[in-house]
C-alpha cells in the first residue's frame, strides 16, 4: 500500500460519544448492545408489515401469519447472538477464548461476527420453518428484507466505540480513532452502516414492493446475500484487518473478503433458482 505523509489535523474531530447509552448504578447499557435490541424490534415491526401486505405475495396469501413472526422473534435474537459470538470466536480469535474462556461471556464488549450471526439465524429459521409448516425460502425472503435495519445501526454503534476502524488515509472525511492510533483513519464503520444497511435496505425495499418479488420464494433473500457479500468485499478494501489475523495474501486480502465470497455465489444462485421455480407458473 502506498505511504501517506499526514498529521492528524488533516483529520476531522471524532465525536465524543460515550459508548454507555445509559447507566443505571451497576447496569450500563452500551450503544452496542442497543443497536443490537432495536434493529430487532424495528425489524420485527417491519416483518409485520410485509406480512400485513396481501398484495405483496403470491395470490394474496402471505407465506406465514403476524403470530408466527411474533413467535419467531426470540428465536431470531438466540440464533443472532449465539451464531453471532460462536462465529467470531471461531473465525476471528479462537487463541485468545481458548485461554480466556469466561471472555466468551462477556457480548457487551464486542466481539460479534456477521457471518456467524447469519448462520445461527438460518439454522433458526430452518427449525421454526419446519415446526410451523412455513415455507422456509419465504421465511429467509422475509427476514433479508428487514435486516438491513440491524445492520445499519450496529455499524453506527462500532463507530461510536471507535472499534473497526479504516485503514490510515488522507481522504478528507478521515477521522482520528481514539484507540487507532495518531494516523487519520477511513469511518469504514460508516461506509459499511451506508451500503449494508441504507442502500441495501433500498434496494430490498424495491425488490419487495416494486419489483413483487416475494412472489419467488427465494428470490429476496438471494438478493440480500448477493448483495451484502458484494458490500462487505467492498468496504474491506478500506477497512483495517484484525491485527491478530493481519492480511491473509499481499497487502489486500481480509478473511471478511473469504467469507464474504461464498456468499455472492449462494446468493446469486438462490436468485436463480427462485426465477426458475417461478417461470413455469408465470407461463401458464
Amino acid at each position: 500500500m502506498t505511504d501517506y505523509l499526514m498529521t492528524p489535523l488533516a483529520a476531522l474531530p471524532f465525536p465524543n460519544i460515550d459508548p454507555v447509552a445509559l447507566q443505571v448504578g451497576p447496569l450500563a447499557i452500551h450503544w452496542y448492545g442497543l443497536g443490537y435490541v432495536v434493529g430487532i424490534l424495528l425489524g420485527w415491526w417491519y416483518a409485520r408489515r410485509l406480512v400485513s401486505n396481501e398484495r405483496l405475495w403470491a395470490g394474496g396469501k402471505p407465506a406465514m401469519t403476524v403470530t408466527d413472526l411474533d413467535d419467531f422473534v426470540l428465536w431470531a435474537a438466540i440464533g443472532i447472538v449465539a451464531g453471532g459470538r460462536i462465529g467470531y470466536i471461531l473465525f476471528y480469535d479462537l487463541p485468545r477464548y481458548i485461554a480466556n474462556p469466561l471472555d466468551i461471556l462477556a457480548v457487551w464488549e464486542g466481539g460479534m461476527s456477521f457471518h456467524g450471526g447469519l448462520l445461527g439465524v438460518t439454522l433458526a429459521m430452518l427449525l421454526f420453518a419446519k415446526k410451523r409448516g412455513i415455507n422456509a425460502w419465504s421465511l429467509f425472503d422475509t427476514i433479508s428484507a428487514v435486516v438491513p435495519i440491524g445492520l445499519g445501526l450496529v455499524r453506527v454503534a462500532n463507530f461510536i466505540n471507535s472499534e473497526l476502524w479504516g485503514r490510515v488515509t488522507d481522504a478528507p472525511w478521515a477521522f482520528v480513532f481514539p484507540n487507532g492510533g495518531p494516523e487519520p483513519r477511513h469511518p469504514s464503520q460508516l461506509y459499511e452502516a451506508a451500503l449494508e444497511g441504507l442502500v441495501l435496505f433500498v434496494v430490498l425495499r424495491l425488490l419487495t414492493h416494486k419489483g413483487l418479488k416475494l412472489k419467488m420464494p427465494g428470490f429476496v433473500a438471494g438478493a440480500f446475500v448477493c448483495g451484502y457479500g458484494l458490500s462487505r468485499i467492498i468496504v474491506e478494501f478500506f477497512r483495517e484487518p484484525d491485527a491478530h489475523i493481519g492480511y491473509l495474501a499481499g497487502d489486500w486480502l481480509t478473511m471478511g473478503m473469504v467469507l464474504s465470497t461464498p456468499m455472492v455465489l449462494v446468493g446469486v444462485w438462490a436468485m436463480l433458482r427462485a426465477r426458475a421455480k417461478a417461470a413455469p407458473a408465470t407461463a401458464l
